[in-house]
């Protein structure tokens, strides 16, 4: 079969796509399947149709790989792709519209505000004083499309919140501020189409008190627990709560669920993550290996589930 692996692109996160594209593309390779790496630039129609591939991988993390403008583009080619479509994709990428949606329909999410840049700069005092009235401290000040924990900031100190804003307003026209929820930081990979399967569940437990960017891409600054240390209701409660997320949002083929567990009891979604990472340090690729699907197989089995009618 031709797979062309989609990686790069111009995101923030576009060297952790590459590292994603490349594991993608070797274990195909593996698999006996020509595979054209392509970085997302403006020639990549014209790639597209040189290679005329079978079907694309999508290794892109964040915009626009990860928010419907490339499923679009395929879409127009005809071409099958990996992962959800359009409009599953366009929602998990904004964060602010996930939680409204998981609010909608009454599943568990942390207390959220947001505003855009524009009500922010017209009342910084109101826009500060209400995130320290209803949502009080700790925060968390999240830039709502940006992947890989990018513009997500922990404010502890009523000092801090400004800079945060202003930190999250670098990458987003808007920001959301959530409820900080003590509790252990769990993730659930689900992969299928119509009747999605739950990967075993992932405790995260990062070694510099923040699963930051550099906890998540640094080898030895995190730890993947599987099973996480919490009671079988728990865990139960958390793996449906991941599979009713992925089937009300519209999520194909694969994604990752994070979700904070309060005070150990109540899991609550997070985020939904519809291109997730695929590098040696991921999280869906541990949790399919602990399902008895080494890498290879799990690429495959994401590849098949992209060609089903």
């Amino acid at each position: 079969m031709k797979i062309a692996v989609l990686m790069g692109g111009p995101s923030s996160e576009r060297e952790i796509s590459l590292k994603s594209g490349a594991a993608v593309a070797e274990a195909l390779a593996g698999l006996g399947h020509q595979v054209m790496k392509i970085d997302l630039d403006e020639e990549v129609v014209a790639k597209l149709k040189s290679f005329a591939p079978d079907v694309v991988f999508n290794a892109l993390h964040g915009k626009p790989g990860e928010d419907g403008s490339v499923q679009g583009l395929l879409e127009i080619l005809g071409i099958p792709y990996t992962g959800s479509r359009v409009l599953a994709s366009a929602i998990t990428m904004d964060k602010i519209m996930t939680k409204r949606i998981l609010r909608q329909a009454g599943l568990p999410t942390p207390d959220f505000l947001s505003w855009t840049a524009a009500q922010y700069a017209a009342g910084r005092e109101e826009v500060k004083q209400r995130i320290l009235t209803d949502l009080g401290l700790p925060v968390v000040i999240k830039a709502p499309t940006q992947g890989s924990t990018i513009g997500t900031f922990i404010v502890r100190e009523e000092g801090e919140l400004t800079p945060a804003i202003e930190g999250a307003l670098k990458y987003d026209p808007c920001f959301l501020a959530e409820a900080f929820l003590p509790g252990p930081e769990i993730t659930a990979a689900v992969l299928g189409n119509s009747d999605p399967l739950v990967l075993p569940l992932i405790e995260i437990v990062s070694h510099t008190g923040f699963y930051d960017y550099t906890a998540k891409y640094t080898p030895g600054l995190s730890d993947h627990i599987i099973p996480p240390r919490l009671p079988e209701a728990v865990l139960t409660a958390a793996a449906s709560l991941a599979r009713q997320a992925y089937i009300l949002l519209g999520c194909r083929g694969f994604a990752r669920v994070d979700m904070i567990v309060a005070r150990g009891q109540v899991p609550q979604v997070i985020e939904v993550n519809s291109v997730p990472g695929m590098t040696a340090t991921s999280l869906v690729p541990d949790a399919a290996r602990a399902a008895g699907l080494d890498f290879p197989a799990l690429v495959q089995k994401i590849v098949d589930l992209a060609l089903e009618a």
